[in-house]
């Protein structure tokens, strides 16, 4: 089975690459700034905005399926319009596809969303992987749309590259006790992404952790896990602080995991200490 890996230089991505590696599959992945150093793949320059390159890339790989694990932050072009030119591509040859999206298209008015919510997004990347989702499913109706949460790892997971910054003094900033989510690790999210790319799935499927904690908990974890001093980690209100975004948007995953082997483990289990 040959298997495609849009952003494949990536934190996710990077992980995808290595799990398909692995499972036997002919692996191609693309980056837009350096190809990845994992061996035994086909890595091909991309630029999602160009679509007679999207299409060239898609064709002459030839892939069973297609997993986009980009992230364009709030860059229209990229975020919103790119995953639909990958979706035209990919449903023009016969590939399934998994397109991977974000707690961010909910506003948290309602706090707990399943996979029958609406989006209602509040800020520009909201907004941009809103559009994407609409527009992967329009031309794609086959694919599979994946919204997750906060991706967690070693130190390539931004938010565990925060941690470590406010700990070691060398960023401002605070992590907000009111700023609620459900993240996930990421080895979890890639086995779960691999499991619907390679089954007969369709339609939008929630892929979060188990446990709702605040970024400040968040941060208090990692840092024991990484034998950090929590202590260090300054606190604060997201509601006062002026930034944009949802307060608590907890994604509820039920549905998708009762189809899944793969297990999505929760925050407080995967940061355990020792874990």
């Amino acid at each position: 089975m040959t298997a495609l890996i849009v952003g494949g230089s990536g934190f996710l991505g990077a992980e995808l690459v290595r799990r398909a590696v692995a499972a036997g599959n002919t692996t191609a992945a693309t980056f837009a700034t350096g190809p990845g150093n994992i061996p035994g793949v086909a890595w091909h320059a991309l630029d999602l905005r160009d679509p007679e390159r999207v299409e060239a890339v898609v064709a002459e790989v030839g892939p069973c399926f297609v997993i986009d694990a980009t992230s364009g932050r709030s860059d229209w072009a990229v975020t919103a319009e790119g995953p639909v030119r990958l979706a035209m591509a990919a449903a023009k040859h016969g590939c399934r596809l998994v397109h991977v999206s974000s707690d961010a298209v909910f506003s948290g008015a309602r706090v707990h969303y399943d996979e029958s919510c609406p989006p209602d997004p509040v800020t520009p990347y909201g907004a941009a992987k809103a559009a994407a989702e609409t527009g992967v499913r329009l031309v794609h109706p086959d694919a599979v749309v994946a919204r997750t949460s906060l991706i967690i790892g070693d130190r390539r997971s931004e938010h565990v590259r925060l941690v470590h910054d406010l700990a070691a003094g060398v960023r401002d900033g605070a992590l907000f006790t009111d700023d609620i989510r459900c993240p996930v690790h990421v080895t979890d999210l890639a086995a779960a992404l691999l499991e619907l790319a390679t089954g007969d799935a369709n339609g939008v499927h929630h892929l979060a952790g188990a446990d709702a904690v605040s970024r400040h908990e968040l941060g208090v974890l990692v840092a024991g896990r990484d034998g950090l001093d929590a202590s260090r980690l300054p606190a604060g209100l997201r509601a006062t602080s002026g930034l944009p975004g949802a307060l608590d948007v907890r994604l509820d995953s039920r549905a998708t995991r009762r189809d899944l082997r793969t297990v999505l483990r929760g925050a407080r289990q995967f940061l355990a200490t020792g874990a």
